[in-house]
């Protein structure tokens, strides 16, 4: 009987660390005032962003040392989880990433490598999607998108 109290010991501490390590690495939840830099990285600087009605905001960043975009979508009232997502795709290339669950304050980080490129991009937050599509192309007009399901 002792083996197997101790098995079960061992067992269950094993179980307990795993779960706390889970609920330690959950992506997307953060404190109120979450910037876009705290979520894609200090190095990331905002070079577009799109409001989501008055939910929050996508933000668009880019990092020039190494050419990656980034997207966060952060709502204006971090709370109760919802709906909340974030993407980014590059057609020259046909790599996207994205983020979505359910998510207290924000989605994302979903980054790519889009130096030279254009990059369509967007989110939602509960039932109100952005997309943003030709972004950052120089010269080019980009096209934006709200809808409401």
């Amino acid at each position: 009987m002792r083996l197997t109290r101790a098995t079960l010991s061992v067992a269950a501490v094993t179980a307990l660390a795993a779960g706390s390590t889970v609920v330690l690495t959950s992506p997307a939840s953060a404190a109120p005032n979450t910037t876009p830099q705290k979520v894609c990285g200090s190095s990331y600087k905002t070079v577009n962003s799109a409001p989501v009605g008055s939910l929050g905001t996508i933000y668009l960043t880019y990092n020039a040392s190494n050419g990656r975009n980034c997207v966060a979508t952060i709502r204006s009232s971090p709370g109760r989880a919802v709906e909340t997502s974030t993407w980014i795709y590059v057609n020259d290339t046909d790599q996207g990433a994205s983020d979505y669950g359910n998510y207290t304050s924000y989605a994302g980080p979903a980054t790519v490598y889009g130096k030279g490129h254009c990059v369509d991009w967007g989110g939602s937050i509960k039932n109100v999607y952005v997309s943003v599509y030709g972004s950052n192309c120089a010269a080019l007009k980009e096209k934006r998108v709200t809808s409401i399901r």
